[in-house]
């Protein structure tokens, strides 16, 4: 429930930003796509010329140049912010929260967003009911995503400035998501997968490594070798779509129940492989989250136990055999 001394911000509360290092030199419509990543290149670009975005104070166009330290105030429209989401009465489970964020808890098979065939039963609008003044913050204080069949940490922020200071940190690299991942196959040490991520040559659904993608690093810790698997936990350091997924993919070690991404199947016996036919998943979950809180500035972090299905599936996949 929300405490009573929670207060929303003003709907005319602005998000204002500093221009980092890795934007310098840049259009304000492609700092502003990398810095507001929620929002279309083409919305920014018309917030601009409506004047919903100063340049270290003043109007500026959409080929205006920036330069690290400026400073970029954005106006979001009101009725813009949560782009016509229905609240509905979905469970969430809430791990932390206070005036300016959640942290939560994720089930697999929840969407994230809305979008083509998905408008409604989604995080997105479990959150604007949870709190109807999520409403004016963009995409309901979402700020990062999980797949939809990836459990686990997420955290939402409950203002525009709360928004805006997460997504400094996560652009900064400053956040850290911890995840567990079951794999087919051995692998024998730790390591880092550093290999750009990009759509797909051809079958543009999917992610791949692809040269000129976007830098994406992942760390790995090897936990157990089971017999025809390995439990493994995953570090981010970027965050890409399907990014974890991707490198393992790539590695040539994918995630168990991965259906996009996933190897051809291990021939295991009989009860593995019931096991993994009821699982019905990718096996990822993200345990772990830390970041700086957006007002007090202390370091917070929260951990939750492996999800029940992958707990139980790692029991059984600990006895199997190759047939």
């Amino acid at each position: 429930m929300l405490s009573e001394d929670y207060t929303s911000p003003e709907e005319t509360d602005p998000i204002v930003v500093q221009i980092p290092q890795v934007c310098a030199g840049l259009r304000l419509d492609q700092a502003l796509a990398q810095l507001f990543s929620e929002f279309s290149r083409s919305r920014l670009q018309r917030w601009v010329r409506e004047g919903h975005v100063l340049l270290n104070g003043a109007s500026a166009t959409a080929k205006s140049k920036v330069w690290s330290g400026d400073a970029v105030t954005l106006q979001v429209p009101e009725e813009e912010g949560s782009e016509d989401i229905v609240p509905e009465a979905i469970h969430i489970e809430v791990v932390y929260e206070d005036d300016a964020l959640l942290v939560i808890n994720k089930p697999a098979g929840l969407v994230v967003h809305p979008g083509n065939g998905n408008r409604s039963g989604t995080l997105q609008n479990a959150l604007l009911h949870y709190d109807s003044r999520l409403g004016p913050v963009p995409r309901c204080g979402i700020v990062h995503r999980l797949d939809k069949d990836t459990s686990g940490l997420m955290v939402v922020a409950r203002t525009l400035q709360a928004h805006a200071e997460l997504v400094r940190q996560l652009q900064a690299r400053t956040v850290h998501r911890h995840y567990w991942a079951l794999v087919q196959g051995h692998i024998q040490d730790d390591g880092t997968v550093e290999a750009p991520i990009g759509r797909h040559p051809t079958q543009r659904t999917r992610m791949a490594v692809v040269s000129g993608g976007r830098p994406a690093i992942t760390h790995i810790h090897v936990v157990e070798r089971l017999p025809c698997h390995t439990w493994i936990e995953c570090r981010l350091e970027t965050g890409r779509t399907h990014q974890i997924r991707v490198h393992l993919q790539h590695l040539g070690f994918p995630l168990a129940g991965d259906p996009v991404y996933g190897g051809r199947g291990l021939r295991l016996d009989t009860r593995s492989q019931s096991a993994l036919k009821s699982f019905g998943r990718q096996a990822l979950h993200a345990f772990r989250l830390g970041l700086v809180h957006p007002v007090s500035g202390e370091p917070m972090s929260w951990e939750i136990p492996m999800a029940s299905d992958m707990a139980a599936l790692i029991a059984v996949l600990r006895e199997a055999r190759h047939e």
